[in-house]
C-alpha cells in the first residue's frame, strides 16, 4: 500500500500539463519572436543600460548616460534586470528586451498557479490563455518598458499572499507586501493600486483572529515601507554632488518624482515639471479648461488624408478605434496621446479598448455569475466562501486599477496592462461559474442566462472593435455569437449544446489573438508599445524616443576633434542623445534630460564645463522649448557654427544606426512618431529636419 502510495505521489509530481506547456510556448513566440531584429527598443532606456554596464554607480542610479549627469525618469529595478542580460550577452534589443519576454511568459505561468487551486485546471488554463492572447501584454512584453517586469512581481506577490492565508505564516504575508515594495522601484506608486485589494483580502480571508491580523498587517506594512523606501531615501540622501541629477524631477529627488511626475500627476495630468500639460492627453471634454496649459504648445503639422494608410500618421478624431482606419496611428493599435474621454465606460472605448478590452465584458459578466453560483446558500450573505474571497481579490484589482484609468488625465494606453491579469483571472473563473450554472440551473432561472449574455455582449463589442478594418470578420463574429447565444439558450441536447458553447468561445478568441499576433509577425519593439493591424502596414514604430539614427559623419567629425572632452557633445534633450550614446558608448550630455526640461544644470556651471574643456561641441537638434533655453542663447551667441561641409555632409543627412540596425522612417511617421512621445507633443518643441553643431571650444580662448 505504500509502495503503491510513493508511486502514486512520484507520477503527480513528474506530471505535466500539456496545454498549459503549449501555452507557455505560444507566449513564449508571441513575446520574444524577431527582437534580435527590431532595433534599439525604447532608446531611452537603452542608452541607461548602455550606460548602466559600464560603473556600478550607473548601475545603481540609472544613468542615463555614460558621465553619470543625469538619470532616467523611473526607478531602477527592472533596468538591472536588462543590464545583467546586456552584460552577458551584449547591449543589443534582443538583451535589453529578453527579461521582458521571460517576465511576461513568466506572468503568464502565475496566472494558471494562482487560479488553479480554487478553481480548478481548467480555469488556471484559460486564466493563462487569455493573459497571453491580451494585445498590449504582447506588446508590452516585446520592449524594455518596465511594465511587463512589474506585473510579473505583482502576481508573484499575490501567489506569496494566498500562501500567507492558505499557512498561516507571517513570513510569506510580510514577503507579499515586501514584494510590493520591490514593485515600486520598478514603476513607483503604479505598484501600490492593487494593495488595498490585497488588504481586504487577508483581513476577510484569513483565519487567524483579528488580534492577529492587525499586528500582521502592521509587520506587513513595514516590510512594504523598507522595501519601498530603501533606494530612494538612499539617493536622495546621497549629496547631489556625489550622483546624477534625478532625471523627471524639478528639484533632484527621488520621492519628488514619485510623488509627482509619476504620482498625482498620472491622476490629475501633469501640469509641473519636466513637460508642461501634454497636448492631447487627459479628457477630451476638457480642452477648452486646457488652453491656458497648451497656449504655448504649436500647432501639429498637416497630414495629407490620402496618406494615412500609406505609413503616415493621423492625428485622433474623435473615438475612432485607436490604430484603425478613421482616426489611428501607425504602429498600430494606440495612439500615444488618444486615451478617451474620461467616464465608466472609458476602458470600452475605441481609443483604448483595442489593446485590453477585448474580454472585459465577459470578465465582469462572469465575475457577477461566478460569485452568485459559487455561493453557500446555507450561509448568510456576508459568510462567503473561499472561492468567493478570491472573486473578492480579482475584483477589488479590476475595480481599483479600472477606476483609475477610467478618471486619470495623464497616461499611455499600454499602461492599461495593469488591467489583464484581473481580466484573465475573471475569465477564467468566471467561464466555469457560467457552465456551472448552465449544469445547475434551468431555463426558468435567470443563472442560467449568464453565459449567453457574455457571448453575445463580448461578441457585440468585439465585432465594432474591428469594424474599421474587416467587415467579413466582423459579420462573421456576430452571426457565430450571436446564433451560439440563441443556442445555448433553446438547443436542449447537451451534445449539441456543448459543440455550440466550444464554437462561440472560439470566436470570442478570434480577433484579441489576431490583435496579439500583430507585433509578433511586425516584429516590432516600441518606446510607446500597442498592437493592430496598422502595424501589419506601417512595420510599427521601431524607434524609439530619438530617430534611433545617428549622423555618422557628424559622428567620425566629433569623436576625431573630441580630445580630452569628457562629454562627446552636448545636446538638449535625451532624443537627440540616445543613439550616440548607444552606438558610441561615450558620454553625452542631455542638458534637460528626456524632454529637455528637466532644471538640472545651471548657465554658470555649463560656462565652467566649457572653460574646462570638458565640453567642446553642442548640437541643436532643432527642438524649441527647452527650459535650459539661457544656456542654449548663451551658445548661439557666443558659440561657432560648424559648416556641415566641414564634416563632409549636409546638416540634415543621416545615415543608419550601426550595429543596432534600426530601420529608418519616412515622412510624418518618422518625423512625429520616431520620438517617444513627439518633440512637439511632449515638450512643446519642434522637430526640425535640420541638426546644428556649435564649436564652444574657442569661446574662452
Amino acid at each position: 500500500m505504500k509502495n503503491k502510495n510513493r508511486s502514486q505521489a512520484r507520477h503527480y509530481k513528474c506530471h505535466i500539463d500539456w496545454i498549459l506547456t503549449i501555452i507557455l510556448l505560444i507566449a513564449l513566440v508571441l513575446y520574444g519572436y524577431g527582437t534580435w531584429k527590431t532595433g534599439s527598443a525604447n532608446d531611452f532606456y537603452t542608452s541607461a543600460i548602455t550606460s548602466m554596464t559600464q560603473s556600478f554607480k550607473n548601475f545603481w542610479y540609472a544613468s542615463f548616460d555614460p558621465a553619470g549627469y543625469i538619470t532616467v525618469d523611473k526607478p531602477p529595478v527592472a533596468l538591472w534586470f536588462m543590464t545583467i542580460s546586456a552584460k552577458i550577452f551584449g547591449v543589443s534589443n534582443f538583451s535589453v528586451v529578453l527579461p521582458s519576454v521571460l517576465f511576461g511568459v513568466g506572468s503568464v505561468y502565475l496566472m494558471y498557479r494562482l487560479i488553479k487551486p480554487k478553481f480548478g485546471t481548467n480555469a488556471g488554463r484559460i486564466a493563462a490563455f487569455v493573459m497571453t492572447i491580451t494585445p498590449i501584454v504582447v506588446a508590452d512584453s516585446r520592449t524594455n518598458n518596465m511594465d511587463a517586469t512589474l506585473i510579473y512581481f505583482l502576481l508573484l506577490s499575490l501567489w506569496m499572499l494566498q500562501k500567507a492565508v492558505d499557512k498561516k505564516k507571517i513570513f510569506w504575508l510580510m514577503g507579499s507586501f515586501a514584494l510590493i515594495g520591490f514593485s515600486f522601484n520598478i514603476k513607483m506608486l503604479q505598484a501600490f493600486m492593487i494593495v488595498p485589494a490585497m488588504l481586504l483580502f487577508y483581513w476577510i480571508a484569513s483565519k487567524t483572529n483579528w488580534k492577529k491580523k492587525i499586528v500582521h498587517t502592521m509587520l506587513a506594512m513595514i516590510s512594504l515601507t523598507v522595501l519601498t523606501l530603501a533606494w530612494p531615501l538612499s539617493v536622495d540622501m546621497t549629496s547631489a554632488n556625489n550622483r546624477p541629477y534625478e532625471g523627471g524631477s524639478e528639484h533632484n529627488s527621488v520621492m519628488e518624482l514619485a510623488f509627482g511626475y509619476n504620482g498625482a500627476q498620472r491622476l490629475l495630468g501633469q501640469t509641473t515639471g519636466t513637460g508642461g500639460t501634454f497636448k492631447g492627453m487627459g479628457n477630451q471634454k476638457s480642452k477648452s479648461n486646457n488652453n491656458q496649459a497648451n497656449k504655448n504648445q504649436p500647432t501639429p503639422p498637416k497630414i495629407n488624408k490620402n496618406n494615412q494608410r500609406k505609413g503616415n500618421l493621423k492625428m485622433p478624431v474623435g473615438n475612432k478605434p485607436a490604430g484603425m482606419k478613421h482616426g489611428g496611428a501607425p504602429g498600430g493599435g494606440s495612439n500615444i496621446f488618444n486615451i478617451g474621454t474620461a467616464g465608466p465606460l472609458r476602458l470600452f472605448q475605441s481609443a483604448l479598448g483595442p489593446q485590453i478590452s477585448w474580454l472585459l465584458s465577459f470578465a465582469i459578466i462572469g465575475m457577477i455569475a461566478s460569485y452568485i453560483v459559487y455561493a453557500d446558500h446555507r450561509r448568510k450573505w456576508h459568510q462567503i466562501n473561499e472561492k468567493q474571497k478570491q472573486i473578492v481579490l480579482w475584483t477589488g484589482w479590476l475595480v481599483l486599477v479600472g477606476g483609475f484609468f477610467s478618471v486619470a488625465s495623464f497616461f499611455h494606453p499600454y499602461y492599461t496592462i495593469m488591467l489583464a491579469p484581473a481580466i484573465a483571472a475573471l475569465s477564467g473563473i468566471g467561464l466555469m461559474g457560467m457552465l456551472k450554472a448552465l449544469k445547475i440551473f434551468n431555463r426558468k432561472d435567470i443563472r442560467f442566462y449568464f453565459l449567453p449574455l457574455a457571448i453575445a455582449v463580448t461578441t457585440m463589442l468585439q465585432a465594432w472593435y474591428v469594424s474599421s478594418y474587416y467587415s467579413w470578420l466582423t459579420i462573421l463574429i456576430l452571426v457565430i455569437g450571436i446564433t451560439a447565444s440563441l443556442g445555448i439558450i433553446f438547443i436542449k441536447s447537451k451534445k449539441i449544446m456543448k459543440k455550440v458553447i466550444i464554437a462561440s468561445l472560439i470566436t470570442i478568441a478570434i480577433a484579441p489573438s489576431f490583435w496579439s499576433m500583430t507585433p509578433t509577425i511586425a516584429k516590432t519593439s516600441d518606446a510607446i508599445p500597442s498592437a493592430g493591424p496598422d502595424l501589419l502596414n506601417s512595420h510599427g514604430n521601431q524607434g524609439g524616443i530619438g530617430s534611433g539614427s545617428v549622423n555618422n559623419k557628424l559622428l567620425k567629425f566629433l569623436q576625431k576633434n573630441q580630445g580630452n572632452a569628457k562629454y562627446l557633445f552636448a545636446t538638449a534633450d535625451s532624443g537627440t542623445a540616445a543613439p550616440y550614446i548607444i552606438k558610441t558608448k561615450k558620454a553625452v550630455m542631455a542638458m534637460g534630460g528626456f524632454n529637455g526640461t528637466d532644471p538640472a544644470i545651471t548657465l554658470s556651471k555649463f560656462k565652467q564645463l566649457v572653460k574646462s574643456g570638458q565640453i567642446k561641441y553642442y548640437l541643436d537638434g532643432g527642438k524649441s522649448g527647452s527650459t535650459n533655453s539661457s544656456i542654449v542663447n548663451w551658445i548661439k551667441k557666443h558659440g561657432k557654427k560648424v559648416s556641415a561641409k566641414t564634416y563632409g555632409g549636409t546638416s540634415n543627412s543621416k545615415n543608419k544606426q550601426g550595429h543596432l540596425g534600426n530601420k529608418q522612417k519616412s515622412g510624418a511617421l518618422n518625423q512625429m512618431m520616431s520620438r517617444k512621445s513627439s518633440n512637439y507633443q511632449m515638450s512643446g518643441g519642434s522637430q526640425n529636419s535640420s541638426e546644428t553643431l556649435y564649436d564652444l571650444s574657442n569661446i574662452y580662448k
